[in-house]
């Protein structure tokens, strides 16, 4: 479905990502993780578009996509949850939803989707009409969420959606992940909540000042002594 070989991408002389490689398969849940400033964003904005590469190769069902345009991207599919949810705050909850539907072929089924997507997030429905702004932080995230899926995504990228969360509603978002991807969403998981992430995740790559520094199955890094030891202290 999306693979990526040997990504690089410079800010000026500083290369944030170098010989990037990665794959993801139809319908499969895929974790990128690290610490702060390790490239997580910046790959997810090349992959979206927003980033210019200076090396390497993206294609989508085999057809190469780097360099195309964002709006072009999100054509194909691909649709991101940006870090900081990036809402209208002062648009309602069903305004904001209605923003995601900006593709063609999302505004014929808006309505249906809607209503579908209201069924899965039934804090949002009861909220439909309250201003985006005045919701707490976990439902300002379902929002994003939702006003993502009202595109109709083939592929979900979702950059830290547990940022700033309390640690119950962090576990809710990912319980909300995990439900998309047995539904049959293939999702692309940016996160530095380590346990939650591997214990979800059905493959997971680690990066590294820009670099893949590991990878390999959600459980087997899970028990990795390299991650145990550099993320969770033990």
């Amino acid at each position: 479905m999306l693979s990526v070989r040997n990504l690089t991408v410079a800010y000026q002389e500083l290369r944030a990502l170098q010989d990037v490689s990665m794959d993801i398969s139809e319908g499969g849940l895929v974790a990128l993780m690290g610490s702060n400033g390790a490239g997580k964003t910046t790959f997810l904005n090349t992959v979206s578009g927003l980033k210019h590469a200076s090396g390497g190769d993206i294609s989508w069902d085999g057809q190469p996509i780097l360099g195309l345009a964002p709006n072009k991207i999100c054509q194909l599919g691909i649709i991101q949850v940006p870090e900081g949810r990036k809402l209208f705050a002062r648009m309602t909850v069903e305004e904001n939803l209605d923003m995601g539907a900006y593709l063609p072929v999302s505004r014929a089924t808006a309505k249906k989707n809607k209503e579908k997507i209201f069924g899965m997030f039934g804090r949002l429905a009861e909220r439909r009409r309250q201003l985006a702004g005045s919701l707490s932080g976990g439902e300002q995230q379902m929002v994003a969420v939702a006003r993502a899926l009202m595109a109709q995504p083939r592929m979900l990228t979702l950059d830290e959606p547990s940022l700033g969360l309390a640690p119950i509603v962090a576990a809710e978002i990912f319980r909300t992940t995990q439900r998309l991807n047995a539904d049959g969403m293939t999702i692309l998981l940016v996160s530095q909540e380590v346990l939650h992430t591997l214990s979800i995740a059905d493959y997971a790559y680690v990066l590294e000042s820009g670099c893949i520094a590991l990878e390999g199955g959600g459980n087997d890094l899970l028990n990795d002594p390299q991650i145990k030891e550099s993320y969770l202290g033990l």
